[in-house]
């Protein structure tokens, strides 16, 4: 039997791939199906963000004078329908699962010590395992965490009505989101990073993203102190350059970054932030136990926790393979969809331009925010190396983008390429763009 501990995105697939190929898998679970991505992650993101989007779309119908009136949002009832689609892909999540021949212990503690697997305190036997139990909110410990009205992804439902000024701590993708959807929502935000804001973002992009967070208060160099307040939250207290400052706020949502779910796991070797250490081929220092997912640590990202469940499942099943995480396509979800990949850096050739307007961005054009589209290539060989992108639709171009950049795709390759229209995709004409500046030059 091959025991997964974990039935998050990386779990579930790898246990799902070694079920088809014919070997005897189990998954423990602690909780349902689906993992953080699920349950607090990206469908809570895109939940939430579907309806702030909704929001903002009908008022600018309505500065146009085409809607009567901007809708209003009952968060009570948003959180409760949301949880009932939650709960129905659980239920698919675990008929797929249990379809494909793996056996599910749900509710139920997996743990390891060295290469001997438990569920809820009992030993078991397994001739291979995969440790895979994601990641959770990493939490500054500061005076006032603990109040009621202090929130992260994990314990959003605390929230039975939208607090009236959220204060938002942290810097990274998560927070803008968060920030997008409670401004939509009605509420006043100030955000709070500790050194700069989207600072791992291309600039042209970060640019992009201030613009469509107008109203939210960014306020970097300001690193959290304390939370302060008697029966509940009301207000963050910050440091900085200007010295020791106190904000009133009525809920705090603390978007301060992951760490690696770890604590269950012993033998395997561990780094500094807690992340089993893996190689290639997703082994840890154990043999016999490997590990995928966010507890190898960062990126921390679905794609990559699927791709590393699979990478390892393989191994289990005697496929040699090997973990590849060059160029892989990263998103942001406001009213326009950010997304970017990149291969390497050297010499290059780049293009940038707004986006078309086209479905979901056509009355953004009165206010110049259709968003932006730009590529970078290699001068000689004209390989793709880069996308940054802000569009509707943004995410499912960078993912063909990443995978064609990886396999060595190049601007010249898409002299064939016929587009659906219309489109909010600009990178299309940007390559071809490209193209004829190389072939110019080279002239």
């Amino acid at each position: 039997m091959i025991l997964v501990i974990g039935g998050g995105p990386a779990g579930r697939l790898a246990a799902m791939r070694m079920a088809r190929a014919g070997r005897e898998v189990t998954i423990v679970e602690r909780g349902a199906m689906g993992g953080q991505c699920l349950h607090h992650g990206c469908m809570v993101v895109c939940a939430l963000a579907d309806v702030a989007r909704t929001i903002r779309y009908a008022g600018t119908l309505h500065d146009l004078g085409v809607l009567d009136r901007p809708p209003g949002v009952s968060y009570p009832k948003l959180m409760e329908e949301m949880g009932k689609i939650q709960a129905t892909i659980t239920r698919v999540l675990d008929e797929e699962t249990e379809e494909s021949g793996v056996a599910c212990i749900s509710r139920c503690e997996g743990s390891l010590e060295g290469a001997t697997p438990f569920i809820d305190g009992r030993p078991v036997q397994a001739e291979a395992i995969l440790a895979a139990t994601g990641s959770r909110p990493l939490i500054p410990q500061v005076e006032g965490r603990d109040l009621p009205g202090v929130v992260h992804a994990h314990t959003l439902r605390a929230w039975k009505e939208l607090p009236a000024r959220i204060a938002i701590v942290g810097g990274s993708v998560m927070a803008a989101e968060f920030a997008h959807i409670f401004h939509a929502f009605g509420a006043e935000v100030s955000i709070f990073v500790r050194s700069s804001f989207l600072k791992e973002m291309d600039e042209r992009l970060r640019k992009q993203a201030l613009r469509e967070l107008e109203g939210v208060k960014i306020e970097e160099d300001a690193c959290l102190l304390r939370i302060e307040g008697d029966m509940r939250a009301e207000a963050v207290v910050v440091g900085g350059r200007g010295g020791e400052r106190v904000i009133p706020a009525d809920g705090v949502f603390l978007a301060t970054g992951l760490a690696p779910n770890s604590e269950m796991i012993h033998g395997p070797e561990k780094g500094p932030l807690g992340e089993v250490v893996v190689d290639d081929r997703m082994r840890t220092s154990v043999p016999g136990v490997y590990a995928a997912g966010d507890i190898t640590g960062p990126p921390y990202l679905t794609p990559v926790a699927r791709m590393e469940g699979l990478v390892a499942a393989d191994n289990i099943l005697g496929r040699e393979r090997k973990m590849d995480y060059r160029c892989i396509p990263q998103s942001l979800t406001l009213l326009n969809e950010f997304a970017w990949c990149s291969m390497e850096d050297g010499p290059s050739m780049g293009a940038g331009s707004p986006s078309p307007a086209g479905p979901f961005s056509f009355w953004a054009v009165p206010k110049g925010n259709t968003g932006y589209s730009g590529i970078r290539a290699d001068p000689e060989d004209g390989r793709i190396l880069s996308a940054t992108l802000a569009a509707p639709g943004a995410s499912i171009v960078a993912s063909y983008l990443a995978f064609l950049i990886r396999t060595g795709c190049t601007v010249q390759d898409f002299d064939e390429f016929i587009e659906v229209h219309p489109t909010t995709d600009g990178a299309f004409s940007l390559i071809r763009y490209l193209d004829e500046r190389m072939r110019f030059r080279k002239k």
